[in-house]
Order: C-alpha cells, then structure tokens, then sequence
C-alpha cells in the first residue's frame, strides 16, 4: 500500500466501485496466511480511501455514524496486503494481517465463529471457536493506555 493522500469524491478508482444507496458498499476481510474469513464491515468512500492511505482497515460504523479505524480501541488492527474488488463491483475483499490474532470483538480469532448443525427442524447454532481474550480485557486495556 502507498502512503498516498486521496480526494475521496474525485478518485477515478473510488467511482468504479458501485456503492448502495447509503454510500455504502459490503466489506469482507480475509486473513491473507490462512484464508480464514475474518469479519464482514462497510464502507464508505471515505474509509476507503482513508483504508488506501494508510494500509489499514478503516471502516464505516453504520451504528456509531461514523469512521472507525479497526483496533483504534482493542489494539486488533488489520494490515491491509490487497484489495479486491468482486465481478460485479459491489462487494471488496481486504486481504489482510490480523494483529494479535483477533478479529472479533468477542476476543475470537473470526466473527464467525458459530456453525449451523443440525437440520430445518432440531438445528441449532453451536459454537465452535474459544474466546482467545476475554473482551472486558481488551477492551479495559484500551482505556489505561
């Protein structure tokens, strides 16, 4: 990634992805050693961008309304190797490196870390990944630094 600075709404590589009607386009990160699916977030064209500038995931917080530098509070940030955009061009894969081996806020390695077991009628969601730092300590961590 270069250390560039970008003008969001001008970037002819920012007006080639197809943003929804919030501004807003689907993000999947994905750890580029193991291929595990880390997390699912959205973009604007700001985080984006800001993404590209700093070779680290920047997202949108559709809660929060605002930009949100992943790990700006747990410490968890995500180097960003590669980004692609999918054949339909409204859906970006970041690859990337997850310090600290967690992605979730949950203190998990992956977000998605529960598996459907069972069939339509005695399924159940089972979780099948540990918590790899309880979240109350991340988190504590954050607010002494």
């Amino acid at each position: 990634m270069q250390n560039v600075t970008i003008v969001a709404s001008n970037a002819k590589w920012l007006k080639k992805v197809k943003w929804d009607e919030h501004g807003l386009v689907p993000v999947i990160a994905q750890e580029a050693g193991s291929n595990d699916v880390l997390m699912f977030a959205w973009m604007n064209r700001d985080a984006l961008a800001r993404t590209v500038e700093l070779g680290e995931a920047v997202y949108w917080s559709r809660s929060r309304k605002k930009l949100w530098h992943k790990g700006e509070e747990s410490g968890h940030t995500q180097k960003v190797l590669e980004i692609r955009l999918d054949c339909d061009e409204d859906v970006v894969l970041l690859k990337i490196e997850q310090a600290g081996g967690i992605a979730c806020h949950t203190g998990r390695h992956s977000c998605f870390f529960q598996k459907f077991d069972g069939d339509e009628k005695t399924g159940e969601w089972q979780i099948t990944d540990p918590v790899l730092k309880d979240p109350d300590t991340i988190y504590a961590e954050s607010k002494t630094k």
